[in-house]
C-alpha cells in the first residue's frame, strides 16, 4: 500500500509560487506580484523543481517557458488553491459588497446560458469582487461533484436527489422547437410536417435517439435524425445555418432565438415539463457565502410580486 504523503513536510506555499510564475511567465514580474526579490523566486522554483521532479519553466527569451508537465499541473494546482482560499474565507462572516471569495458552480449548458447572464450581472451589482467558476455538469455527475465539494451548488433538472443535498426549486420549463427564421416550416408546425422533417439531436455521446422520439413512437410515428451534437447552444446555431429542427428547452430557445436567427414553435406533441433546480451539500448549507449564493439565485427566478391591480 501506498504511503500518504506527509504534507507537513512540504511548504505549500510553493504552489502558490507556481501559480504566479506559470501566470506571469517571468521571474521579475513574479517577484513585484508576490513581494519577493528576484532571487528568492528563483530559489523557491529550485525547490518546487526537486519537489515535482521536473525543470517545470525554462528560460524563455521573453521571461520563462511552462514545460508540457507544468502545462499539465497548472490546472490542478490553481483549482487546488482555490478551494482553499474558499475555505478559508468560508471561516470569515461574508459580506458580499467585500468578499473575494470564488464560487464554484456546476450546471448542463443549456442551463448555464440561462442562469449565468442574470446571476453575473447581480454579482457585479451585489458582491463586485466575488468570482464565479462555472463548469459544465451533467445531471449523473452532480452528487459527486457535490460530495466532493468541486462544486459549492449545483443546477439540474433532476428532483430526486438523495437526502444528504439541500435541493431549491428555480424556475421550470418546456421543450419547444427552434429552426431557422426562414424555414418553411415556421409559423406551421404541425405533427405530420414535423416527422417529415430532419431533425437535429442533442446528445452529449452522440446518442439519436431522445425522450421526444419515445413520445413520437408511442404514437406509432418517427423521424429522421440527421445530425447529434453534444451541446445545446451549438445546436441552435446549427439549426439556424441548416434546415434541421431541434429540440430545446423553451427559455434557452426564445433567449437566443434572436441572435442564432430562429423561429421558436411549441411542440407539435404534448411532452412533460420540468424543473431547474439548485443543489447544495446539506453540510454546506450553514456556510454564510454558499447559504447568500443560493437565496441570490432563488431571488433571480422568483416570480414577480403582484400590483394591487393584479389583484383579482
Amino acid at each position: 500500500m501506498d504511503r500518504e504523503l506527509d504534507l507537513s513536510r512540504i511548504d505549500l506555499n510553493l504552489l502558490v509560487l507556481f501559480e504566479a510564475i506559470e501566470r506571469e511567465r517571468h521571474i521579475g514580474r513574479t517577484a513585484e506580484r508576490l513581494n519577493l526579490s528576484p532571487s528568492a523566486v528563483s530559489h523557491g522554483l529550485g525547490r518546487l523543481r526537486r519537489l515535482l521532479n521536473d525543470p517545470l519553466f525554462q528560460k524563455h527569451p521573453k521571461g520563462v517557458a511552462p514545460t508540457r508537465r507544468a502545462l499539465e499541473l497548472a490546472g490542478p494546482i490553481s483549482e487546488a488553491l482555490a478551494r482553499v482560499r474558499s475555505v478559508i474565507a468560508a471561516a470569515e462572516p461574508f459580506d458580499p459588497a467585500t468578499s473575494r471569495r470564488r464560487f464554484h458552480l456546476g450546471a448542463p449548458d443549456g442551463v448555464l446560458a440561462v442562469v449565468l447572464p442574470a446571476l453575473i450581472a447581480r454579482l457585479a451589482h451585489a458582491a463586485p469582487k466575488v468570482d464565479l467558476a462555472a463548469q459544465l455538469l451533467m445531471p449523473f455527475e452532480i452528487a459527486a461533484a457535490l460530495d466532493s465539494g468541486a462544486v459549492e451548488v449545483a443546477l439540474t433538472p433532476l428532483g430526486d436527489l438523495p437526502a444528504r443535498f439541500s435541493v431549491r426549486r428555480l424556475y421550470d420549463d418546456e421543450w419547444a422547437i427552434a429552426m431557422r427564421a426562414g424555414h418553411p416550416l415556421a409559423g406551421q408546425l404541425d405533427l405530420e410536417s414535423y416527422c417529415r422533417a430532419s431533425h437535429l439531436v442533442v446528445s452529449l455521446r452522440g446518442d439519436p435517439v431522445a425522450n421526444i422520439d419515445q413520445e413520437l413512437e408511442a404514437v406509432g410515428l418517427s423521424r429522421r435524425v440527421a445530425s447529434t451534437v453534444p451541446h445545446l447552444l451549438l445546436g441552435l446555431q446549427l439549426a439556424g445555418e441548416s434546415d434541421l429542427l431541434v429540440a430545446a428547452p423553451s427559455r434557452l430557445a426564445r433567449r437566443y432565438a434572436a441572435s442564432y436567427g430562429l423561429s421558436v414553435s411549441a411542440p407539435p406533441l404534448a411532452l412533460p415539463r420540468f424543473s431547474i433546480s439548485a443543489a447544495v451539500a446539506s453540510s454546506a448549507s450553514s456556510d454564510p457565502g454558499t447559504a447568500w449564493l443560493l437565496a441570490t439565485l432563488e431571488d433571480l427566478w422568483a416570480p414577480a410580486p403582484r400590483s394591487a391591480s393584479d389583484a383579482p
